[in-house]
């Protein structure tokens, strides 16, 4: 029996996040008053009881799912024993801080580095994302590759679950995609309310000014392997993960495969920490049979 632990992305927060924490736990206090200081802005005054649209800024987004994970996973003290982590896009720098890769104070910073880069490379190039609905993998990405090959940038971004594909790219890609994608039998192709094409080319600058950043922090050999976006397999090797974190940016999420190979790999239980239970629910189309809990 092997405890997997994962971590959430963007998209989870929720205003209140993290107080009953902050309030119950002087750990918890201690952390978020640090990442206030860090930041050089109170995110705890926004996560507490700011609106739901200042939460949904991506400078704000990021970091505060973080901590909520972050917080939350060091809380938990002796109770905390993975023999295996992963993070869904941003969750990857929770995972990295639960397996000891990375410092909490080097990981906000990253995080909030990474958040900044990518709301410049939004405005830069502006464009979006799509889910697409109970159509084949296969189909999708030969429409993806048809349309990017036609002059619009559209790729797979995030491989959710079984049936659930979210494509990234170019505005007027996606608007094209997604009537593709209803044409060729998919139930639903949704653009989704966000600031830009994550996990495709267009972040490349963020890639670019990230890769700077993570190649200044330092990464400490984990004590359980991390199974990274990019590979979709363990990772215990500090060069490789570093590397495999400058790639993310820019590459697809592999969650459905991630998920695959750490039960293929012994994984029976898996623990969702951080805000949500959208992670739970990913696993359970995965594999329904698995057990997973919120921590």
């Amino acid at each position: 029996m092997k405890k997997a632990f994962v971590f959430p992305g963007q998209g989870s927060q929720f205003s209140g996040m993290g107080k009953e924490l902050y309030e119950t736990s002087d750990l918890a206090k201690k952390l978020f008053n640090q990442a206030n200081d860090i930041l050089g802005f109170n995110i705890t005054d926004i996560m507490f009881s700011g609106t739901d649209e200042a939460l949904k800024q991506t400078n704000v987004t990021q970091p505060a799912v973080f901590l909520h994970s972050v917080v939350l996973a060091l809380s938990l003290g002796e109770t905390f024993i993975p023999d295996m982590v992963a993070g869904h896009s941003l969750g990857e720098f929770s995972a990295l801080v639960a397996n000891k890769t990375l410092s909490f104070e080097s990981a906000l910073t990253l995080v909030s580095k990474r958040a900044q880069a990518m709301q410049k490379a939004c405005e830069i190039n502006p464009s979006t994302m799509a889910a697409v609905l109970n159509l084949d993998d296969a189909i999708i990405e030969s429409i993806c590759k048809e349309i990017t090959e036609s002059g619009h940038i559209v790729v797979p971004a995030n491989y959710n679950c079984p049936g659930q594909l979210v494509i990234s790219g170019s505005i007027e890609g996606i608007n094209i995609a997604c009537e593709r994608m209803k044409a060729a039998g998919a139930k639903r192709a949704l653009v989704l309310p966000v600031g830009g094409a994550f996990h495709s080319p267009l972040m490349e600058p963020a890639r670019v000014e990230l890769e700077a950043a993570i190649n200044n922090t330092t990464f400490n050999n984990p004590i359980c392997p991390v199974y990274q976006n990019v590979t979709a397999s363990a990772v215990s090797n500090a060069d490789d993960i570093k590397k495999n974190l400058i790639l993310q940016l820019t590459a697809p999420v592999k969650w459905t495969q991630t998920v695959t190979q750490m039960i293929a790999d012994g994984a029976t239980h898996f623990t969702e920490v951080g805000p949500g239970k959208v992670l739970q629910g990913l696993v359970k189309k995965v594999n329904p049979l698995i057990e997973t809990i919120s921590a």
